[in-house]
């Protein structure tokens, strides 16, 4: 551009008006504004020719504050705005000849601008912090495309999986402890596919009707049930497979990746996604029941249709298809046989239960959809009827059992094994066990030889019916499991009785009570409760307590015990039998001896029946299998433990109170090497100091060697053990141990037919040809001809030697009462004021009385007591207590009179 046409630079007053106004001023240019000009109430007054930049100090302080956060420089720029384009200064300058103007100068700086405009610009406070509306809906926007970019990208990577590759299953092969094959099992199972024309539609309707009404409609997935699954695995919960019979095929099909995690949902996803929309309904159905799991190694319609039923899947009935698909919502729950190694609450009993409730339920569905005519479920009234669970010959024996109870260590401890039951059933697997092949034999032999010399099924059906037997054996030193008896044949009678409970222990559990005395001590009668728990006094073996039958059991304070009902424990004791009269005192060593219900009881009420608890739970009694501590009965054994788990807990006694959880699987290994190993993850603890536990032995000892269970004694071999017998003789007990192993056997009758739902305990009166069955009759026996073979050629190890432990309670001599005539108790019904002797009797009739000191004489309070079903007999209670109509004499733990004074005699 020339130079003749350039604009003209402008004044710097403020344009040409302002230098109009400014030729009437001062020529110096600081004159001040012309009234008004500022619009301030302070522009009328003139300081003395001065310039004011704000009209008063108010609005400066405030301009002040706008210009602070700049700095100089803003503030400076912000003072070179207000007054133009003047010559600057503290304020600003005054500008030109029109001095400080209020007005934008052309001085002021743009702010920069941003791609993103985030903390907004000009804006203060909080509401730099709002988004605006362009940028909320430009990140949405930009959101869910990428998001549809990336489902596009991968619903077109994804594939269709193939039914045929899910058929390749494996078998695992188990191994005894001496690295030889015991077994491989897994794969003789596999699924066997067949075409939708051979699946009955009574079973697709069946499916349709319990598990996706809408199948025949829906595009295959079901988006609320997937973001359920996601939201319940994002915040640590269970994870949750899919809700529609697509993703269910789709989730089983995908066996290249069984991991539960969100990325592996979004693959299942978007695969679902593409099968419903690209897959035929007709090839959905029959890839989702021939893939699925049944239960009892069954994959597919075909397999579970031979397995339940023993015939082809075309020949199923409408009644036969629904219990099918009630099975696929969980075989471990809805099989009758049950599933109790993996999980205690899947009984025979309950399986059918819920089995039957769902059966019915589906049947019902069929017919309100359409699906079924209400003639013909009418056709089937019953439940079906089922196959047996094993059919396969190399799992005869005790070889099932033995394969359930490493399956169920396996995937019960899943997160030290990492091997999840889906993985399992999938095989291809090396399993190491604990299981020692001669001592399995030898285990098996001694209980079938005294099935076949006693028990005569033929000959007395009312008694040796039903009869069965359970054991263990375990190794003190590491908790491994030597040997199980399960069963007569686990292909004929399914339920596992080595790791099974429901028959309580009785008087086995005595020891507990023992160990806590000397763990923890017995509460101080002379101080309240809070701080008796805190002053306890240690129980020496020693201690006297009373051996009185039908003895009123005292709360640890002296207070009698009662039921909810207001009425007196009596604790009765074996056979009705008081020990050691007329003081009836007996130490704990003797109590253990020969048994005494009494004064165990009134030992566990002195220590508490919680520690009593704690101290089962300690030496490694599942807290699933105990009673409730709430009845004195607690420690007389109305618990109900396996025999695994009592051999367990014994063996925290022989190795000096060393707690090792049993054990079945020493390693397991797959193809790309050692998957697992027992030993990195073997955990113990020391349950009870070496001085409890010893002392427990030391007790045990006697028992074996002069007591109730002398049939156990073995050859030049310590034993300790313990005889445990429950009342009504439903069930009877031997558990005993050497340094080197621990063995518990278990004997009781059970009609645990698939048809009998309450698996009732029956009596063994008159079993065996018995009067009655005890835990030192055949239980002993068993165990002592099975130890005395399982030991042969060991080296013989002694226990150690106890060290003194305690205190003993109960110790002060009591003066040898008189048969001075004394009164009697206002309400006995005898007036002669000399002691009368009565006959003993198991059940006195109520009139009978005692006089004070007569110490032969039965009481009569009661017929009964108790409060639960357990015990009477070496270890228990009668069914109900009752109330004592009169005093006794010998109530108190160490004896007593009539009128409940405490006897303290001298060592008994």
């Amino acid at each position: 551009m020339s130079e003749h046409r350039r604009k003209p630079p402008q004044p710097q007053g403020g344009g040409r008006a302002a230098a109009r106004r400014g030729q009437t001023g001062s020529s110096s240019g600081r004159r001040a504004a012309p009234r008004g000009a500022t619009e301030s109430p302070s522009d009328s007054y003139d300081s003395g020719g001065e310039e004011r930049p704000f009209g008063s100090r108010a609005e400066a302080r405030r301009a002040s504050q706008r210009g602070s956060s700049g700095g100089g420089r803003r503030r400076a720029a912000d003072g070179a705005g207000q007054g133009g384009h003047g010559g600057g200064g503290r304020r600003g300058g005054p500008g030109g000849p029109t001095g400080p103007g209020r007005g934008r100068g052309r001085g002021a700086v743009p702010p920069k601008k941003r791609l993103v405009d985030y903390p907004r610009a000009g804006r203060y406070g909080p509401a730099r912090w709002v988004p605006s509306w362009k940028l909320v809906t430009g990140l949405f926007v930009g959101f869910f495309g990428g998001m549809m970019a990336i489902a596009g990208v991968a619903y077109a990577l994804v594939g269709i999986p193939d039914v045929a590759k899910t058929a390749e299953a494996q078998n695992n092969v188990y191994y005894w402890a001496d690295g030889t094959q015991m077994v491989a099992t897994g794969g003789e199972t596999n699924r066997q596919i067949i075409d939708y024309a051979r699946i009955p539609k009574e079973m697709r309707y069946a499916v349709i009707s319990a598990e996706n009404k809408t199948f025949e409609n829906d595009r295959g997935v079901d988006p609320m049930g997937i973001g359920r699954a996601l939201f319940n695995m994002a915040k640590g919960g269970e994870t949750q497979g899919g809700s529609t019979i697509t993703q269910q095929y789709v989730k089983n099909a995908m066996l290249e990746d069984q991991s539960q995690t969100i990325s592996r949902k979004f693959k299942e996803l978007f695969v679902s996604i593409k099968v419903g929309a690209e897959v035929d309904k007709d090839d959905i159905m029959a890839g989702y029941l021939n893939s699925a799991y049944y239960g009892r190694g069954a994959y597919g319609i075909q397999a579970a249709a031979r397995t339940y039923f023993d015939k082809d899947a075309e020949d199923l009935n409408p009644s036969q298809c629904a219990f099918l698909a009630a099975v696929l919502k969980g075989a471990t729950y809805y099989d009758p046989a049950g599933a109790e190694s993996i999980d205690p609450a899947a009984t025979p009993a309950a399986n059918r239960e819920r089995a039957e409730t769902r059966w019915r339920w589906i049947l019902g569905e069929m017919v309100k959809d359409g699906h079924l005519a209400k003639s013909e479920q009418a056709k089937y009234p019953d439940f079906p009827t089922l196959q047996s669970p094993r059919s396969n010959a190399q799992l005869g024996g005790q070889i099932g059992y033995l394969v359930d109870l490493a399956k169920a260590y396996i995937v019960n401890n899943s997160e030290k094994t990492g091997i999840t039951e889906k993985q399992l059933r999938e095989g291809g697997y090396e399993i190491h066990t604990t299981f020692d092949k001669k001592k399995v034999k030898q285990l098996e032999t001694a209980v079938k030889k005294v099935q076949k010399e006693n028990i005569k099924p033929k000959v007395r059906p009312r008694t040796d019916e039903h009869v069965q037997f359970g054991g263990a054996s375990v190794d003190p030193k590491t908790g491994a499991i030597k040997a199980i008896y399960g069963g007569e044949d686990a292909t004929k009678h399914f339920t596992n009785n080595a790791d099974q409970t429901g028959a309580q222990v009785g008087s086995t559990f005595k020891p507990f009570v023992l160990a806590a005395a000397m763990k923890w001590g017995i509460l101080d009668p002379d101080l309240g409760r809070t701080q008796a728990q805190d002053e306890r006094i240690k129980v020496s073996p020693k201690s006297l307590y009373s051996g009185k039958n039908k003895l009123k059991i005292e709360d640890y304070d002296g207070t009698v015990w009662k039921d909810k009902d207001e009425k007196e424990w009596l604790q009765r004791n074996d056979g009705d039998e008081s020990y050691n009269p007329p003081t009836f005192q007996i130490d704990l060593r003797e109590a253990m001896r020969v048994s005494s219900n009494s004064a165990y009881v009134q030992l566990g009420m002195d220590v508490g029946l919680e520690k009593v608890r704690e101290s089962a739970l300690d030496a490694g009694i599942k807290e699933s299998s105990l009673a409730s501590a709430s009845f004195p009965s607690f420690s007389i054994g109305t618990s109900d433990p396996s025999a695994i788990r009592m051999a367990g807990a014994y063996a925290t006694f022989a190795a000096s109170g060393k707690q090792n959880e049993p054990y079945s699987v020493d390693e397991i290994t797959d193809k790309d090497g050692t998957v697992f190993q027992h030993e990195n993850a073997a955990r113990s603890k020391q349950a009870f100091t070496a001085k409890v536990a010893d002392n427990v032995t030391d007790v045990l000892k006697t028992v074996v060697d002069e007591g109730t269970g002398t049939a156990a004694k073995l050859d030049n071999r310590p034993v300790a053990g313990k005889t445990g017998t429950t009342d009504g003789n439903k069930s009877a007990w031997f558990v005993g141990y050497t340094p080197q192993l621990s063995t518990a056997i278990s004997m009781y009758r059970l009609d645990d037919d698939e048809s009998n739902k309450k698996r009732e305990f029956l009596e063994m009166y008159g079993t065996g040809g018995q009067d009655e069955i005890h835990g030192a009759s055949f239980p002993a026996e068993i165990w002592h001809d099975y130890m005395e073979q399982a030991l042969k050629g060991a080296k013989v190890e002694q226990f150690p030697t106890p060290e003194p432990i305690g205190e003993v309670v109960n110790d002060v001599p009591t003066p040898t009462p008189t048969p001075t005539p004394v009164e009697t108790e206002e309400e006995s019904e005898s007036p002669s004021p000399t002691p009368t002797k009565t006959e003993t009797s198991p059940s006195p009739s109520p009139s009978e009385t005692c006089g004070n000191f007569d110490f032969e004489c039965q009481d009569t309070g009661g017929t009964n007591n108790g409060g639960t079903d357990a015990g009477g007999t070496d270890g228990g209670v009668s069914p109900s207590p009752t109330e004592s109509d009169e005093e006794e004499e010998g109530n108190s733990r160490g004896g007593g009179n009539g009128n409940g004074a405490l006897f303290q005699g001298a060592e008994g």
